[in-house]
């Protein structure tokens, strides 16, 4: 991984300039969305683009024979209604 430095700045309303060759070679367009967090005491600024959303395609697939993340939540919300009608039921709520 190379490292090359490119300087911005921040303005008095808090907004950051993204130098011109940055914003071309990673897409940042304006209304670009950019999510940044930190990493070993450095900001790590990430724009959401289309080719960063298709990365995560297929990230939370199920292996065969494992429920999928909406029949797991199913199963969990169908334990809460039961649990919650066991309640009113003991407690005639």
């Amino acid at each position: 991984m190379s490292a090359t430095t490119e300087t911005g700045y921040v303005t008095s309303k808090g907004q950051l300039v993204v130098p011109a060759r940055l914003r071309r070679k990673f897409g940042i367009k304006e209304g670009t969305r950019l999510n940044f967090s930190e990493e070993n005491g450095r900001i790590v600024i990430q724009p959401v683009t289309r080719e960063y959303i298709r990365s995560f395609r297929g990230i939370l697939k199920s292996r065969p024979g494992e429920p999928t993340a909406l029949d797991q939540l199913y199963a969990d919300r169908g334990a809460e209604r039961k649990h919650e009608k066991e309640k009113h039921a003991r407690y005639g709520v």
